[in-house]
């Protein structure tokens, strides 16, 4: 399981730190329990407790040998710092198809373009942030795709990158911190996944 670290600065972006009060804030899109879009909340405010529930997206990358593209998310994030998740995740912005968001957020952070994305379905779940103190109230559509080359992580966004077996994952997810959402979005985009890898990567 090669890892690979992201190369160069730490200053923080815009998705990474929360804003000040000069900076234009950055909002959300608040959606219902049938993801019918209700309003727009500022990002921040929409994860204080109890959370609010906004849109979101999960992406995950395949190699050619069926492995997953996970990040480590960098330290400099507001939220989850520091602990492994998927390919990619984020917020569309209000108006913002998910699709098209999760397409543009896979280029910022990974300086690729998927050979192949399409949807996985969608998930809502609750998950506080012990470390923050910020919850996840989301209303999350998943995508699953390919990659044909290799990453350029953001190091604003990626402290490091690896491609993992399922059997790697699975000793990965024993020794090292993990998002709050991770099992749950995987878990729920497993049909899609089988079916984009094969049965012989065992997802």
């Amino acid at each position: 399981m090669p890892i690979t670290p992201a190369n160069g600065g730490s200053a923080e972006t815009a998705e990474t730190a929360v804003p000040s009060a000069s900076e234009e804030p950055i909002m959300l899109e608040l959606v219902d329990e049938d993801g019918t879009t209700i309003g727009t909340a500022e990002k921040v405010s929409a994860h204080l407790p109890p959370g609010r529930l906004h849109r979101a997206f999960s992406v995950f990358l395949f190699d050619q040998a069926g492995r997953l593209l996970l990040q480590r998310r960098a330290l400099g994030k507001y939220h989850s710092p520091g602990v492994w998740s998927n390919t990619c995740c984020g917020h569309p912005y209000p108006g913002e198809p998910p699709f098209v968001a999760a397409a543009r957020r896979t280029g910022e952070e990974l300086g690729l373009a998927p050979a192949l994305l399409r949807e996985a379905g969608t998930v809502r779940y609750n998950h506080p942030d012990p470390a923050s103190g910020l919850v996840e109230q989301e209303y999350n559509h998943l995508f699953a795709g390919l990659v044909r080359v290799a990453p350029r992580p953001d190091p604003e966004e990626i402290a490091e990158v690896a491609f993992v077996t399922p059997d790697e994952l699975e000793k990965l997810h024993g020794e090292a911190p993990f998002s709050a959402w991770f099992m749950t979005v995987l878990d729920t985009a497993r049909p899609v996944i089988r079916e984009l890898t094969g049965a012989a990567a065992g997802w």
